[in-house]
């Protein structure tokens, strides 16, 4: 254990002393530039034709909790004023609550954002029915992109491929024009590769930050990454702090995006709290300065358990 410290304060050194020198400002100098004077650098969404900035809202934390409607209503409308252009919900985000209070903003404002939602429910009939009722609290008549929910078996892959799976459910709305993209979301990068060896996916929405690279292995990670641009799939990065844990090992919120973004990901979704933390990742997305292998290297260092 004595090892294992003295080697995490070491690499914390190092790290700080290679942003000293200028090869990855990402130790939070306070040099910002304006809000007014910036605009947040966007990347190409895959092949769906969309130009997303880095930074993107999750509908998460204030999002999905009951009471908050207008603390919500604030930061997605912040959010908005500050260019973010992608917004993700789903239904289970607080049983609904997360869809309702983004609908109250879309709307006013939904030709602004490129908004994406999901259906848990791998079954053809099941998945109609949420869309239905997505639609409905969303205040929308369709989805730029719709997913499915947190795939992490791969019986749970063959259901939705079945003749009465969820991807028929999906296609037929995709015909329709309800949906114009459709994805899939999950934690593991071998099974999100065989999902894009299944099916035709313009999305995948998949965890990844320094601590969760320890956990799956950056080999497998990087092959999801390789097989996803080799096929135009437009990756989206969540959970960039772990839950907390990344944030609870010593990095600040400033590296743990850095990291996220250093990856060929077109954007990385962040639940707000309040509109300050719009703020501070919007300053960290107009400042952006990937990290190279060896400062991503000492990056997963430093989340390591």
């Amino acid at each position: 254990m004595a090892y294992h410290i003295g080697r995490r304060t070491l690499l914390k050194s190092a790290f700080a002393a290679t942003a000293a020198a200028g090869l990855g400002q990402i130790a939070g100098s306070g040099a910002r530039r304006s809000r007014a004077a910036s605009a947040m650098p966007k990347r190409p969404l895959g092949k769906t034709g969309h130009d997303v900035g880095v930074f993107s809202l999750g509908g998460q934390s204030t999002l999905e909790q009951d009471g908050q409607l207008d603390a919500a209503v604030e930061i997605i409308n912040h959010a908005l004023d500050h260019g973010v252009n992608y917004i993700d919900t789903a239904p289970r985000y607080g049983g609904g609550i997360s869809e309702r209070y983004i609908g109250e903003v879309m709307k006013d404002r939904r030709d602004e954002v490129f908004l994406a939602t999901k259906s848990h429910d791998y079954s053809y009939d099941g998945t109609l029915r949420l869309c239905e009722e997505s639609l409905e609290r969303l205040q929308t008549d369709h989805f730029d992109l719709y997913q499915h929910h947190a795939v992490d078996q791969i019986a749970e892959l063959d259901q939705i491929g079945a003749e009465d799976g969820a991807l028929r459910a999906f296609e037929r709305l995709r015909d329709e024009g309800v949906v114009r993209h459709i994805g899939i979301t999950g934690h593991t990068p071998s099974l999100m590769i065989e999902a894009l060896n299944r099916h035709d996916y313009d999305c995948v929405l998949i965890s990844l930050n320094a601590a969760d690279m320890n956990l799956n292995g950056p080999e497998d990670m990087d092959a999801f990454l390789t097989d996803a641009a080799a096929k135009e799939v437009g990756v989206i990065a969540m959970k960039v702090v772990s839950r907390g844990r990344v944030l609870e090992r010593g990095l600040t919120m400033e590296q743990a995006l850095t990291y996220t973004l250093s990856q060929p990901v077109a954007t990385a979704i962040v639940g707000i709290t309040e509109t300050r933390q719009v703020d501070e990742n919007f300053d960290i997305a107009c400042n952006l300065e990937p990290l190279d292998s060896e400062q991503q290297l000492a990056m997963r260092e430093l989340a390591r358990a």
